[in-house]
């Protein structure tokens, strides 16, 4: 039966169907170490304990019914006081908006802005614009980054593509790298933005920015976090930020997220997360409202929740750089943010025992989950051509014993290559 050109052209998530396939492998009883998804396990990493209380007592409350649709006022006077004490950025309730997760934001600022045929320029490796680019019939200007810069676009690599475009989607600790920007990468990229728009006419719509900042508050060592409106004040009437409670807190399904931007703009997706019902739930946000107004319960639960994720991403850099220094070719960068560590596999061309020839980053990526019992997400389910030997590793879902017993079996696989 026919549907629509949309529907045949929009591809689903490559992570989701290698999360499917590893699954198809457990049930015939293969104990493999899933490091794909972008989440928590719960069990690991539960949610703060004042929250779930709290969430608990609002269904007791019976907060039950619809919330406001641009989200509960209390909550966005707490995300506003957040932003202040955090992040020193001054925005007012009216110009926040709550949804249930990110992905709701991302979409409502997509259709907000671009117009079909419009150019958004994202870098990829990157999460998912590429799929908001086909629902809005965006033209998608891809930036190639390299691994020498950390995954990270430069503005000397934007450049070429900012004349008349209408968004640039970027996003810091990045998923899937784990990367940051530099202060100085951030602000070069800032002054490109405002460069363009001071060319554009009166009326004429000016280069957003899209900026996700949604792992700000899982930042390692001397990595610091850094945002477009905070370098450049006079950027603030163009730049959207993407925020929420999902990786900061371990809440991926409490499904409160929280966007904030200039009020022409919030006010229309709050029009468009309101006709798709995209609220997160009024019970979740009670409660959040009151959880992130306790400074010493924030603190003190981001400071296990950070130690204990960089303890693992520490560990498999570590296991990574020993494997580097036997003489394999791997290799992995630095942990900065987010919970991904980025590694490299590069064993294109070589052979299996069982006389497979692995031609591709989903080829290697297959054969570890075969014979190393772990499974990764090549780079090419986030843009990059399968020639990219690089890997997202994502620890959220794993405990540091689970880490530490990665490494012999890598090791032991890569072996066995010819």
């Amino acid at each position: 039966m026919s549907v629509s050109l949309l529907a045949q052209n929009l591809h689903g998530s490559e992570i989701i169907k290698i999360a499917g396939e590893i699954n198809e492998l457990k049930r015939q009883g293969q104990n493999i170490a899933n490091l794909t998804i972008g989440d928590f396990d719960s069990n690991i990493y539960p949610i703060p304990d004042q929250l779930k209380k709290g969430i608990i007592e609002a269904y007791g409350d019976n907060h039950t019914n619809y919330p406001p649709a641009d989200g509960m006022l209390n909550l966005r006077e707490s995300v506003s006081a957040f932003l202040k004490s955090r992040y020193e950025l001054d925005y007012a309730p009216n110009h926040i908006l709550v949804s249930g997760g990110s992905r709701p934001l991302i979409y409502s600022i997509y259709k907000a802005i671009v117009d079909p045929g419009d150019r958004v320029i994202f870098p990829t490796p990157s999460w998912n614009n590429n799929h908001y680019c086909d629902l809005t019939c965006a033209e998608a200007i891809i930036v190639e980054t390299r691994a020498e810069h950390n995954f990270m676009p430069t503005a000397d690599e934007i450049r070429p593509h900012i004349k008349g475009a209408a968004l640039l989607a970027l996003c810091s600790p990045l998923n899937p790298t784990g990367t940051m920007f530099s202060k100085k990468d951030l602000e070069e990229i800032c002054d490109l933005v405002i460069a363009e728009n001071k060319t554009r006419k009166a009326g004429e719509k000016p280069l957003y920015i899209l900026y996700d900042q949604i792992y700000s508050q899982l930042t390692f060592g001397h990595h610091e976090h850094f945002n477009p409106v905070s370098l450049r004040p006079e950027l603030k009437d163009v730049v959207i930020f993407v925020d929420g409670a999902s990786k900061c807190f371990a809440s991926t399904g409490v499904r409160v997220g929280w966007g904030f931007g200039p009020a022409h703009v919030i006010n229309h997706m709050k029009a468009i997360v309101g006709h798709i019902g995209a609220w997160a739930p009024k019970a979740e946000q009670v409660a959040m409202a009151k959880f992130l107004k306790n400074d010493v319960d924030v603190d003190s639960y981001l400071t296990k929740l950070k130690g204990n994720i960089q303890n693992s991403l520490t560990t498999l850099y570590d296991g990574f750089q020993q494997l580097k220094s036997e003489g394999f070719n791997v290799d992995a960068i630095e942990p900065m943010g987010a919970i991904y560590l980025t590694v490299k596999v590069d064993y294109s061309g070589k052979t299996t025992p069982d006389g497979k020839v692995l031609k591709t980053a989903t080829d290697i990526n297959f054969y570890l989950i075969k014979e190393a019992k772990v499974a990764f997400v090549p780079f090419s389910a986030f843009g990059t051509g399968e020639d990219v030997n690089w890997f997202r590793v994502s620890v959220g879902a794993s405990t540091l014993q689970d880490i530490v017993a990665l490494i012999p079996r890598i090791k032991g696989a890569l072996g066995k290559l010819k």
